[in-house]
């Protein structure tokens, strides 16, 4: 297997933001030695509120960027808004494995009881035409309810830079599906929700199942790389990228260390 070989296989995770460290977190379990980049571009965050075409050249812009100085031997675009629009554009500049995440309606359809869903996810998500599919393609026979919101990724965002979470804020944002009895599935359509998993919870009490894309990636992202000769490099330190400069708080540092990085680096993109 590729984690007895001397070179690790190089894996780089992006987002706008901090979400992707819940699908980090997941394929880290996997794959535990691995070397491990992640770039939340905070210049742009958040997705959700730009345009497929901007979202399309940055993400491009960003990945071939760190590719230069890492050779890369996997991309996880670990953000659902900008996997519903630029994985074919990255499958075609990049000859390594592009893995995306998209919402589990396909599962929470199949495991709901009451055929009543939700999909909780970035504003920018639930107005694809390629969510549109997938809820016409695997949930035919359910009532689908949508929530698209910034405030939630924003909130947190904020959690894992150490601030507490706003819990009225969050339930004024679920306010639609409180007095929904009957919602008993939920889909966590944002990489950063699942971070804030155990305060949606609190809001909705009555749901009894959450959908989260972070096993089903870490799976295809061990079977993807289990045949792969990993590119030679010099550095082998995990990595942190991040594209505006920002306050670095004691307690994001530290989290970002328990999360298993050492070094954080501003990539310079012109803009």
């Amino acid at each position: 297997m590729i984690m007895n070989t001397e070179i690790k296989p190089t894996i780089l995770f992006f987002d706008s933001g901090v979400g992707g460290f819940s699908v980090y977190k997941e394929v880290k379990q996997l794959l535990p030695n691995a070397h491990y980049l992640y770039c939340f571009d905070n210049a742009f965050f958040p997705y959700s509120e730009k345009s497929e075409e901007v979202i399309i050249e940055r993400t491009l812009t960003v990945c071939k960027k760190i590719n230069e100085q890492y050779p890369l031997d996997a991309i996880v675009i670990a953000c659902n808004t900008a996997s519903t629009v630029v994985l074919p554009t990255l499958r075609q500049h990049f000859a390594i494995p592009i893995i995306g995440t998209v919402p589990a309606i396909k599962p929470a359809a199949e495991k709901s009881q009451t055929k009543h869903i939700g999909l909780l996810a970035t504003k920018g998500t639930v107005k694809r035409t390629y969510v549109t599919s997938l809820i016409e393609r695997y949930a035919q026979d359910c009532i689908v309810e949508k929530i698209g919101s910034t405030k939630l990724a924003e909130i947190a965002e904020r959690k894992l830079h150490g601030e507490s979470v706003d819990l009225i804020a969050l339930r004024n944002e679920l306010t639609p599906w409180i007095q929904l009895s009957d919602l008993d599935s939920v889909i966590l359509g944002c990489t950063h929700f699942p971070l804030i998993k155990e305060e949606i919870q609190l809001c909705l009490p009555q749901v009894k199942f959450y959908f989260e894309p972070g096993t089903a990636i870490a799976k295809r992202v061990f079977d993807l790389l289990a045949g792969i000769t990993p590119k030679d490099k010099t550095e082998t330190d995990n990595c942190i990228f991040y594209t505006k400069h920002f306050e670095l708080e004691d307690k994001f540092i530290q989290a970002l260390r328990f999360w298993g990085f050492k070094n954080l680096k501003l990539l310079s993109i012109l803009e």
